[in-house]
């Protein structure tokens, strides 16, 4: 099976479409273009160039950073929120290229895929990302050399041609959507730690943990998406041997979502 998830999937195929479309209508290309100088007259175009590329090679290798990072943060981040990410991040591409580089025309989803590699590596910092199936590399070691190679790059202007301001924009705002993201969840999670917690609470563990164990251990492992049973079965394992207060509310809240997914209860 492949590691898909809906909204990965779709905006594949968006990309996609819109990469082959485009050769057949010229004009449908430079309509959607961004343009920093003419925002104003064509704000549609903030969205409408990540789903442009300039090359098959360009729109490869953004393809295949969404489909290695996108599905497995779409299921942890939950569709909606992977959504806001990845267009915010998109967004803020647009908006460090019309501040830094406004002479500079910009298509790709580049800003967006970059939000999508940050939100990997803050989530699993230490993930092991093999580049070119060979070198191993921590999530978090790669998102920083992202940040400091697009800085430099920008500063210096070398590798003329590419939008580093754009990529650290996606960069930039993705990161501030996902700390906003958190801020705001703040009271949600606090009401998901009592329920956790149980009517017993202290660290005795209450009734409230021993249910919740219950209930993950009815997830259909089988029936979940392929990139999510090991993270399952290891969060399962953490839960019995520790108890459900050793999970972090992210993880907790993954578990929640998994189980609501199969039907458990």
């Amino acid at each position: 099976m492949l590691p898909m998830t809906p909204w990965v999937r779709r905006l594949l195929i968006a990309n996609v479409v819109m990469f082959i479309v485009p050769k057949a209508v010229p004009s449908l290309y430079y309509g959607l273009a961004l343009v920093p100088t003419a925002i104003v007259a064509r704000p549609w175009t903030v969205v409408t160039y990540m789903f442009l590329h300039a090359t098959p090679t360009h729109i490869f290798f953004n393809m295949i950073g969404l489909f290695f990072f996108g599905p497995r943060l779409e299921m942890w981040l939950g569709g909606k929120d992977f959504l806001k990410l990845y267009f915010l991040s998109g967004i803020g591409g647009a908006a460090f290229t019309f501040l830094f580089q406004p002479a500079f025309p910009v298509v790709g989803a580049s800003a967006a895929v970059y939000g999508v590699l940050l939100g990997f590596a803050m989530i699993w910092p230490q993930e092991r990302i093999y580049i070119w199936g060979v070198l191993p590399v921590r999530a978090w070691l790669l998102a920083a050399i992202l940040v400091g190679g697009s800085l430099w790059a920008g500063l210096t202007g070398s590798q003329s041609g590419v939008a580093h301001f754009a990529h650290l924009g996606g960069l930039g705002f993705g990161f501030a959507y996902l700390k906003l993201r958190d801020w705001r969840k703040g009271s949600a999670r606090r009401e998901f730690q009592r329920k956790i917690e149980g009517p017993q609470g202290g660290k005795g563990g209450g009734l409230g943990d021993q249910s919740a164990v219950r209930r993950w251990e009815a997830i259909d492992i089988e029936g979940l998406h392929e990139l999510n049973r090991g993270e399952v079965i290891h969060l399962l394992e953490k839960a019995r041997s520790s108890g459900a207060r050793s999970l972090t509310l992210e993880e907790r809240q993954f578990l929640e979502r998994m189980a609501a997914s199969t039907g458990a209860s």
